[in-house]
């Protein structure tokens, strides 16, 4: 099982970019008065079908030819439901999937979300060609990410080059730590 929410939210990023998905929209949202962690990833990927969204979630199952066993969405499904919460997959082929996952903020089982802005980060400097909107709240306090946004800004200088993304880390820990206050560990 992965320690971190920020990990969980990797591993299904990542099964969307195997989805040649060319937008991966992330959010994170707390909400201190629900007592509520959300995490909802979005692709506009292949897709799956009603059969390959029910196998996804067995932890038995996986597409992959490195591996035997597709613990990834599994095990965070079952991480969202021991604390209260919920968890959500819907697909269509040829349109992208959704994932939701719903933690009980306060709860004692809840993982740390862990290194989120590290995760963000990780999936734009190495997949520059996939356009990703990164959607980050604490109550009503949020700030967006929104790659497409520093492309058109850029005019063609790439997000991986060292001066953007020294820029692109200082812009996710300085709006990360004013929208959370270090509230969410």
């Amino acid at each position: 099982m992965m320690t971190e929410i920020s990990l969980n939210i990797l591993d299904i990023a990542e099964n969307s970019i195997r989805a040649e998905a060319s937008l991966i929209q992330i959010k994170v949202a707390a909400d201190g008065e629900e007592d509520t962690l959300t995490v909802e990833i979005n692709d506009n990927g292949k897709g799956m079908n009603e059969e390959q969204v029910n196998q996804c979630m067995d932890p038995f199952f996986t597409t992959r030819n490195t591996r035997k066993v597709g613990l990834g969405i599994s095990f965070f499904k079952m991480a969202a439901i021991a604390t209260g919460g919920s968890f959500e997959i819907s697909s269509t082929e040829g349109t992208g999937t959704d994932v939701k996952a719903v933690f009980k903020l306060s709860h004692i089982d809840r993982m740390p979300l862990g290194d989120i802005n590290s995760t963000i980060y990780t999936l734009i400097a190495f997949n520059t060609n996939i356009d990703f909107i990164f959607t980050y709240s604490y109550d009503e306090r949020q700030f967006i990410l929104d790659t497409r946004e520093f492309k058109e800004i850029l005019e063609g200088i790439p997000l991986n080059s060292s001066d953007v993304l020294k820029y692109l880390k200082e812009y996710l820990d300085e709006n990360k730590l004013e929208v959370d206050r270090n509230l969410l560990p």
